[in-house]
Formats: structure tokens, C-alpha cells, sequence
């Protein structure tokens, strides 16, 4: 089975990277790499990031693929998972983590699990630019944000990492972005494996195929440097 084969390269230093996916269902191609790979030391999850290429400029989304419902402490983990990925590309991440609400505008669950997560971030993170809860337009027009909301830590420049606070929100967000603003999307990257393993989507172009294949060289190259 190659899903189990090709991880087992990996694994032992026959390969640097594997790409897998296009014509087998998301976690028939993960699974495998989970039980071979396994997580990276010192995480406790894995998160997915696609990086969305937009005329803004790129912007990053995450969990986009593997965290259904995340608890506060996985969105805090998914959060510095998806830092330290921007970081690689030479980008200091601005972060929102997004919600229906505005800095406590509305009351429920989403917006109050978002509020604790960045009151933690602050308070453990106190270097990370970070804000929320916020709406996806708030975050991207920094305008907006100052006008309305000038004591947030992201006034000054808008967002270019988006944290969603469940799966079904980032993943019809990048879709949508994809199909009606024409924006190019690279992913998913997978984030917390201890080796260069990465999922395209099913059915995924030619275009997309190269894309992940030079983020997996990048993410090789950073596994060596740890290793």
C-alpha cells in the first residue's frame, strides 16, 4: 500500500518528503503517516494550513483540515503551529482569530471559546501579535479596525494569518476565496508531523501538485536543520 510504503521512506531516510492524496480521500492518506510519522516532539496535534495567494498578498488560513471542533487549548496550539509556519516564509504573522463577534460584541459559545483562547495567547504569547475575537472583515480592513476598535493589537496593518474557530468555517472560507475571488490556493500544508508530509487535495491540478511539492521541499529542509 503506498500510503503505508512511501511515510515508511520517510521515516527511515530514503526520502525527504512524501506528497500523496490525489486520488484516495483525505483521511485514508493521513492515517498512515499518523501511525508511521507520528507527531513532532512537543506537539500535541496536527493542524492543516492552506496559504492563499490573494491581490492583498498571501494571507494564511488554518485549521483548514484536521481539527473539527477545536477546544481553546487546540486553538492555541493551531495558532503557534501556523505562526511558526509564516515564520519559515521570511512573514512576521499578524493573527486574527475570527468569529461572528467583535471584541465581546455578541455573547455564545464560538465567540466566548475565541475570547479565552486570545486572553491566554496575550498572556503567555505577550510577543505575538494577536487579536480577537474579530469578524473576517475587521481583520482584513485595518481601516475598519481602527476606526471602530483602536485598541487592538493588529491596528497598524491588517491580518494576514486567519485562526477559524471550527473546520466547516475555514474550510468553506478558503473555498469560496478560491472559486469566487479568484485566489490561488497552496495546500493543505500539514503542520506538527515530525517529517515532510503533505495531502493534496482529490483531484488536485498540475499547478497545485508543483506548489505543495516546493512547500515540502521547504518543510524538508527545515526537519533537517531540527534533526
Amino acid at each position: 500500500n503506498r500510503n503505508y510504503f512511501a511515510p515508511s521512506l520517510v521515516e527511515n531516510g530514503y526520502a525527504d518528503a512524501m506528497i500523496s492524496g490525489l486520488t484516495t480521500s483525505y483521511p485514508e492518506t493521513i492515517r498512515p503517516a499518523l501511525r508511521i510519522i507520528g507527531k513532532r516532539k512537543g506537539e500535541r496535534i496536527i493542524s492543516g494550513m492552506y496559504i492563499m495567494l490573494t491581490r492583498k498578498g498571501p494571507i494564511f488560513f488554518a485549521d483548514t483540515t484536521i481539527n473539527m471542533n477545536p477546544d481553546v487549548d487546540t486553538i492555541i496550539n493551531i495558532t503557534l503551529q501556523t505562526a511558526n509556519a509564516v515564520r519559515v516564509f521570511g512573514i512576521e504573522p499578524r493573527i486574527a482569530i475570527l468569529s461572528y463577534s467583535n471584541f465581546g460584541s455578541v455573547q455564545g459559545a464560538i465567540p466566548i471559546k475565541v475570547r479565552e483562547t486570545v486572553a491566554r495567547l496575550h498572556k503567555e504569547y505577550p510577543d505575538l501579535i494577536v487579536d480577537g475575537d474579530m469578524q473576517a472583515n475587521f481583520a482584513i480592513n485595518n481601516e475598519m479596525l481602527a476606526e471602530h476598535f483602536p485598541f487592538s493589537k493588529l491596528v497598524g496593518a491588517p491580518a494576514n494569518t486567519l485562526i477559524f474557530p471550527y473546520l466547516t468555517a475555514s474550510n468553506i472560507a478558503y473555498k469560496l476565496l478560491q472559486e469566487l475571488g479568484n485566489a490561488q490556493a497552496i495546500g493543505p500544508l500539514l503542520m506538527g508531523l515530525d517529517r515532510s508530509i503533505h495531502v493534496l487535495q482529490m483531484g488536485a491540478t498540475v499547478t497545485e501538485i508543483v506548489d505543495v511539492a516546493a512547500i515540502a521541499v521547504i518543510d524538508a529542509q527545515e526537519v533537517e536543520k531540527r534533526l
